[in-house]
């Protein structure tokens, strides 16, 4: 399986959600790969300050922020692994162009904010245009540093997606929550942090569940 979480807007979570989808399929047993596709290179730094610490199981990570090279590396190098996860950058760059002619699935995470809603657009423009030359692109949206609680903003957040038909809605919001950060910040899992954030776990436990049955239903290599 191929996965890119990514979108054309910064400051949605996307490294963060990136880090840590990839160490928990990593913890699954499955042999991951981490794309670093963001020439700030957070997620290669997250993953150094894993491997600093000698945590286990290891996440290989490499970074290529350029979009030919990283289209030609993730057709060389993803046969080598049961997971490929690509951490495209908060903008529309070549790296994210490239992964959407590469990835069986894009994960768009975006805040429940009025701003973050209508960027959506950019995002739904890139991906109608990957699916005019290529089939089996599976696009979801997922609210991320959701508010407590099914709030006001939320909602009206989900329900604005129908205006992106682009985009299919994952009912697996990511609250705000600080052990997300702050296990990414020590290259872990929020199921690694101690004590565990019992919520944080069960929301990153119930967003892979669902892409993975998606991943399963549409291409077959959910694992």
């Amino acid at each position: 399986m191929i996965l890119t979480v990514g979108n054309t807007k910064g400051g949605t979570g996307k490294t963060t959600l990136a880090v840590q989808l990839a160490i928990s399929r990593a913890r699954a047993g499955r042999d991951v790969l981490l794309v670093d596709g963001d020439s700030q290179g957070s997620a290669q730094t997250a993953m150094a300050v894993r491997a600093e610490a000698a945590r286990q199981p290891a996440v290989a990570c490499v970074q290529f922020a350029e979009g030919r090279v990283l289209r030609d590396q993730v057709r060389h190098q993803a046969g080598k692994y049961q997971d490929v996860l690509i951490d495209a950058g908060g903008r529309d760059s070549g790296a994210l162009r490239a992964a959407l002619l590469l990835t069986d699935i894009l994960l768009v995470p975006f805040l429940p904010r009025s701003v973050d809603v209508w960027a959506l657009s950019d995002i739904a423009t890139l991906v109608e245009e990957a699916r005019a030359v290529r089939d089996g692109l599976t696009a979801l949206a997922v609210l991320n540093a959701a508010d407590p609680g099914d709030n006001r903003d939320n909602l009206e957040a989900a329900e604005a997606l129908a205006d992106f038909p682009q985009l299919t809605l994952l009912d697996a919001p990511i609250r705000r929550r600080k052990a997300f950060s702050n296990a990414t910040g020590q290259g872990m899992s929020v199921d690694e942090l101690a004590p565990v954030d019992a919520k944080a776990s069960a929301e990153l436990a119930a967003l892979i569940s669902k892409v993975l049955s998606l991943a399963y239903a549409t291409n077959g290599n959910g694992g």
